[in-house]
């Protein structure tokens, strides 16, 4: 099992950038795929973009292309995700989650997959 805690949430103007951590803590990390999603006021949870167990591959969703960059660090049992040039259609609750892979290469993108969940934490992009 995995547990999973999402920091680095806040205010920010349009334009801004955010960085925002997922710490996770349990065993053999490396073992896991780990996506962000987002769920914006009256909107449904929507991928933001994925990172395969050892960070080798990536994959984001068309309003994250080019302005966000998800990394992450097994040794420390990190994922981030840095967010630039944010939108006010960036307001959102961010959530981390992570899933079992087999796969060093395979990214996850729906919400379906993953059954390990972060708390959530809030984005605020002001115009």
């Amino acid at each position: 099992q995995v547990q999973l805690a999402e920091s680095g949430g806040g205010l920010v103007q349009a334009g801004g950038s955010l960085r925002l951590s997922c710490a996770a803590s349990g065993r053999a990390f490396s073992t896991y795929a780990v996506g962000w999603f987002r769920q914006g006021p009256g909107k449904e949870r929507e991928p933001v973009g994925s990172i395969s167990r050892n960070g080798g591959f990536t994959n984001y969703a068309d309003s994250a292309k080019g302005r966000f960059t998800i990394s992450r660090d097994n040794a420390k049992n990190t994922v981030a995700l840095q967010m630039n040039s944010l939108k006010p259609e960036d307001t959102a609750v961010y959530y981390c989650a992570a899933t079992y892979s087999s796969s060093v290469y395979t990214t996850y993108f729906e919400t379906r997959s993953y059954g390990y969940w972060g708390q959530g934490t809030q984005v605020t992009v002001s115009s």
